[in-house]
Formats: structure tokens, C-alpha cells, sequence
């Protein structure tokens, strides 16, 4: 076993232990990004205890026993919270044994659950969460291979801490795939995936009225499986959301008709020109899962992309999430979201849209998002403003446990920054 593989060994050690024991952690001094009703705190106290927060604000006594964080000088904010991830699903793209997060066979669709396949140590959850992303949306069909039906499954939201109780909740969404992308699941047109998409859910409704006579042989047999339709129940109660993979306006437009027939929780994933039917989206209260960064036309469908659509979104009402677009650089959603403040984004608007925002969509807010009282503890200690490309994490929290800022990144850089120095051949160290 080598220096870099014993290192970080130890550092896992090192978290299991935190997590082992219960600790009581004061961050102190910091400008504090609450994103709640506090707003932001100048010189303010974040002060929590096994794992939530229990006071943030201004002269929030300090018990002798905490663990005192000195953010003087720092900004603080609770930790991001990517809204479109491959986490734990995919480790090198183009090598398939890595990717689990699509199916190609035709006996799941909407049951498909990713949360079975997600390996909470991979190399790329350590990379992402030093650089302050704590929570992610893990979401199914996202890259390899070619999914077999407009429904691509379950969502699940996860926390980057690493082994232990990670999963925050599974069938956070149901993710389904219209425009372009559904038309190639289902026989090259868009008319056929939305009929595909409502059929489902007339057949899952149907099911919900006729189950004992289908399961007792006295009724129709359903094209979807049982355990899809049982995936599709809580959508249909607007307990779990419809996350819409969709891009063209028009499309989007007719997600919304979707919504409205059949009395649907929604929400729009990349909605390249969402702007265009903005009052539309604000009126139905659906939010928009969007790349801030995209600015060019990636097909016919995402013409009509432009930098401000985040802006041109939030100035008509419409909530709004972040996400960097992919796992291997999650990290980005920070400058991603500069780009959108820089093209008329509020700043505030711009931490929600990856902070307290994803939360809201996949029904997680209560727990986590902001930094409030009687929430689970993510933050981060910024060295400076967190939308810059100079500012780094000083410090990660997560479930209230202080991260040790090490991935294998860093310590294959430690390890050779002294390029002139003599070293023994790395596998006998």
C-alpha cells in the first residue's frame, strides 16, 4: 500500500470518528449567508450540536466545550447543493463498468431507483464536497448507454460525506424525458413521447382505481410492470415531483398542459429557452433545473440559449436551480453561477439558486438549504466571495461533522510538489 492510499485511508478513519462522536462546533465571526429569515449576519455565530444547528446569529454564546471555527474575515454559507448529478453513479464516463445510472432492457422504467448503485466512496465525491458542494441530486439516465423509455426513474438526493447515512431521500423525483431527447426513445418523434409519458401516467391512475380487479385477473393487463406503476402512484398525488428533461419552449409548453391535466408537482430540467415562456412557468409555479452557463445552441431544440436566462427566469417569478452540468466538476456550480450574477442575476438569488432552491424542489428543505435552527448542519467557511475564482473552502461541515479538506487530488499534489527532491519509487512507500 503506498503513501498517497495510506493517507487517504486515514482520513476516512478520521471521518468515521467524527461521526462516531457527537461534538458541538461554534463557526464564529464570519458574514453569514443564512438564505433564511435572518438573511445575512454580519459577524455572526453559527453554533451547532449533534449534527444541527441550534442558534445562528449575532451574540450567540459559546459553550466552553465547542469547537471553536474562526471565520473573521470569511463569508459563510450553508454548503451547495448540485440539482443534476451523476454522484456515486459514474466514475470515468466512457467506460461503462463505471456508469450505473442507465438502464437499456425494458423490465424497469420508472422504478428504476439509482440509489441502489450509488458508491458514497468515490474518488470524484471527495474532489467536489472540499470545494464546498455538500448535497447533490443523483439522477437516473443522465450518460451511458440508451434508456429504454421516456421514463429514466427515480431521483435520489444524496450528502457527500461519505460512508454512513448519506442517503437524504430516495424518489426525490421522477425523471422523465421529452423534446428531442424523448423522441429518440420513442420512435423519433416528440408526439410519441408525450403520448408514451401520458399514457403511463393514465395507466398508473387507472391502476390506482382498478388494482384489486388487475390483481385478482379481472381487468385489462397494463403495458407498464408493477413495480412502474406503484413508481408512478405518488406522482400522480403530487407527492413526488416530475422532474422534465426538456429544452424548446414549445415543449415546455406542453409540459405544462401535462401538469395541468393530470394535476401534476413539476419541475423543467435544462429549459435552455425557458426565458421565452417565463410568465408561463411562473404562472403554473414550476421551477427550472438550469446550466447558467450555457449560452449556445446545442441543437435545434436549446436555439434560443442565451447567459440571461437565469435572469430573465427569477425577474418573472419563476424559482430557479443550479447545476455545473456534471459530476466531475460539480465544483464549477459556483463560477457558473458568477457568470449568471454578471448577466443580471441578484447575488442572493444566485446562493439560492444552489443552496436552499434544490432543496425545495426535491422536497428537502425542511433538513437542508439554509442556515437555520433545527437543520442538519452543512455550511461552508469561504476565504473570500465564493462566486470569485480565487476563493476556496476554508473549512467543509456536513451533518454537522467538520470534512477533512483532503481528496486524492491533493495529495497526489503534495506529494509531488517538491519536483527536485529525492523520492523512493512510489510502490514501496
Amino acid at each position: 500500500m503506498n503513501r498517497s492510499t495510506k493517507m487517504i485511508f486515514a482520513a476516512g478513519a478520521l471521518l468515521l470518528a467524527q461521526q462516531i462522536q457527537a461534538q458541538t462546533i461554534a463557526v464564529t465571526g464570519g458574514t453569514v449567508h443564512t438564505l433564511g429569515g435572518a438573511g445575512v449576519i454580519e459577524n455572526g455565530t453559527v453554533l451547532i450540536r449533534d449534527g444541527r444547528i441550534v442558534a445562528v446569529g449575532k451574540g450567540v454564546e459559546v459553550p466552553r466545550d465547542a469547537q471553536v471555527i474562526d471565520a473573521s474575515g470569511k463569508i459563510v454559507t450553508p454548503g451547495l447543493f448540485d440539482a443534476y448529478t451523476d454522484f456515486g453513479v459514474e466514475e470515468v464516463s466512457a467506460v461503462e463498468g463505471t456508469v450505473d445510472s442507465t438502464q437499456s432492457g425494458e423490465r424497469f422504467s420508472a422504478s428504476f431507483d439509482v440509489s441502489y448503485a450509488i458508491n458514497p466512496r468515490s474518488i470524484l465525491i471527495a474532489v467536489n464536497r472540499i470545494e464546498g458542494v455538500t448535497r447533490a441530486a443523483v439522477v437516473p439516465g443522465s450518460s451511458w448507454g440508451v434508456a429504454a423509455s421516456v421514463f429514466s426513474g427515480q431521483v435520489a438526493v444524496i450528502d457527500l460525506a461519505g460512508p454512513g447515512d448519506w442517503l437524504t431521500r430516495s424518489s426525490a423525483a421522477m425523471f422523465v424525458r421529452l423534446g428531442e431527447s424523448g423522441s429518440g426513445l420513442s420512435g423519433g418523434s416528440r408526439v410519441n413521447a408525450m403520448l408514451a409519458l401520458r399514457d403511463g401516467l393514465e395507466e398508473a391512475r387507472d391502476y390506482s382505481v382498478n388494482r384489486r380487479n388487475w390483481e385478482q385477473g379481472a381487468h385489462w393487463e397494463y403495458t407498464l410492470k408493477r413495480k412502474d406503476l406503484d413508481a408512478l402512484l405518488p406522482v400522480l398525488t403530487g407527492s413526488t415531483p416530475l422532474l422534465v428533461e426538456v429544452e424548446r419552449a414549445s415543449d415546455i409548453s406542453q409540459a405544462l398542459r401535462l401538469k395541468k391535466d393530470f394535476g401534476l408537482k413539476m419541475a423543467i430540467l435544462g429549459g435552455a429557452e425557458a426565458w421565452i415562456v417565463a410568465d408561463e412557468l411562473a404562472l403554473a409555479g414550476v421551477p427550472v433545473v438550469l446550466d447558467p452557463q450555457r449560452n449556445l445552441p446545442g441543437g435545434f431544440d436549446s436555439l434560443g440559449a442565451t447567459l440571461e436566462n437565469a435572469a430573465r427566469l427569477n425577474k418573472a417569478g419563476v424559482m430557479i436551480a443550479f447545476t455545473a452540468g456534471g459530476t466531475h466538476n460539480a465544483r464549477n456550480i459556483t463560477q457558473y453561477a458568477g457568470l449568471a450574477v454578471v448577466n443580471g442575476l441578484p447575488y442572493e438569488v444566485a446562493l439560492e439558486a444552489m443552496t436552499v432552491n434544490p432543496a425545495r424542489i426535491y422536497g428537502v428543505s425542511a433538513e437542508v438549504g439554509s442556515l437555520e435552527a433545527g437543520k442538519l448542519a452543512d455550511l461552508v467557511v469561504w476565504s473570500g466571495d465564493p462566486l470569485e475564482l480565487t476563493t476556496f473552502a476554508d473549512q467543509v461541515i456536513i451533518r454537522g461533522k467538520s470534512i477533512p479538506m483532503v481528496s486524492r487530488a491533493t495529495l497526489l499534489r503534495d506529494r509531488y510538489l517538491e519536483l527536485n527532491t529525492d523520492r523512493p519509487q512510489a510502490y514501496k512507500k
